[in-house]
């Protein structure tokens, strides 16, 4: 058994407790990996507020990154000592996995929440020896070890930052696919992006290498929105002082060819669809709590609009993750502009600031 440091989320929406834990070893099919950082995402907070029903106590994190220490006896595409950016999980097995949509995996709720294995088991134990809700997104990475699995983990060149890659396992794979793989716009087209964190900020970096010439970025902050001029918003509007949808028919007077909501508010939700031209599509990738409703004018969508729900990206992590490293290289993908650094133990001050919008893209390191 490996000893590791996590940090636990014991109580629906109280601060997570760093504690010495127990990881199991690899089974035939896993990977044991040493976890060098892990980008915090607003999915975390949903669960640690328990917005999906995960199992508490839980160790949370799924944007980590780090180096392969041991290998299950089945495993062939990786070996002790692989850089790793880890990404969501999936069976590998079923009728979507096979045809290679994976992000619509028939168990990814289960495969990616559920808090064990698919037996009821899982390989965290807490200093009594107490089994503890993990797995999640087949890595819970908020620790300075993690199990997961050869699938969910994309072997990454050594010549690239370690400590900076794992966000690009969930939020900006999330934001730009949405745009490069899911809306795929043409040169020349137009595009609203509502909300300047993350995955909204991948958007608009993704929407600029996709050639879109109208990009227009919506959020209540002024230093966000100066940042996205900076990475490709051709405007930017302030929906704390404007309407937003009449706005942007100001820069698009027929309405947007393509939106992307980004902040899981209902309210939001309304103005994404709003704000479309005809025929246009609204992509929506906002982590709501289940349950949460949204209400859309019915008699609109009549004229060719497009509802579409984009779960991480629609990516395929083997093939994303390198190509956005590859824009990245060119300086077309330069997200290295939204994250900040965190120790472990600074994990609550990482959340903070991410739900307050003081920071973008909190990133936790490790210490061994």
């Amino acid at each position: 058994m490996k000893q590791a440091y996590a940090a636990i989320s014991r109580e629906k929406a109280k601060p997570l407790v760093l504690e010495c834990i127990g990881i199991d070893e690899p089974r035939a099919d896993e990977i044991l990996v040493r976890i060098v950082a892990s980008g915090v995402c607003h999915t975390d907070m949903v669960v640690r507020d328990q917005g999906y029903d995960v199992p508490q106590p839980v160790v949370l994190g799924h944007e980590g990154s780090g180096v392969v220490e041991a290998v299950g006896s089945d495993v062939r595409g990786l070996a002790p000592g692989d850089h790793v950016a880890l990404s969501y999980a999936y069976c590998g097995k079923c009728e979507k996995c096979l045809t290679g949509t994976p992000y619509y995996c028939e168990d990814f709720f289960g495969r990616n929440f559920r808090g064990t294995r698919p037996d009821g088991t899982c390989p965290i134990h807490d200093s009594h020896g107490q089994q503890i809700s993990g797995c999640f997104f087949e890595q819970s990475s908020f620790a300075t070890y993690a199990i997961a699995s050869e699938r969910n983990a994309v072997k990454i060149p050594k010549d690239v930052p370690l400590e900076l890659i794992g966000p690009l396992g969930c939020g900006l794979q999330t934001g730009a696919g949405a745009v490069l793989n899911c809306l795929k716009p043409m040169p020349g087209s137009s595009i609203a992006i509502f909300g300047a964190g993350a995955v909204g900020m991948a958007a608009v970096m993704a929407s600029k290498i996709a050639g879109c010439t109208t990009i227009i970025v919506v959020d209540l902050n002024d230093e966000r929105l100066e940042l996205a001029v900076e990475l490709g918003a051709t405007h930017t509007i302030n929906a704390r002082w404007e309407d937003s949808v009449r706005a942007i028919k100001e820069i698009a007077q027929a309405g947007v060819d393509f939106s992307l909501e980004c902040t899981s508010s209902p309210k939001v939700f309304r103005q994404a669809v709003d704000c479309l031209g005809t025929p246009g599509t609204c992509g929506l990738v906002g982590s709501s709590a289940l349950g949460t409703e949204g209400t859309i004018d019915i008699g609109k969508f009549l004229f060719g609009r497009t509802l579409v729900g984009v779960v991480e990206g629609q990516s395929i992590p083997s093939e994303f993750v390198p190509q956005l490293i590859e824009y990245w290289r060119q300086g077309r993908f330069p997200f290295d502009k939204l994250v900040q650094f965190y120790d472990l133990d600074g994990i609550n001050q990482a959340m903070a600031d991410s739900e307050s919008g003081k920071v973008i893209k909190p990133i936790l390191r490790m210490s061994h």
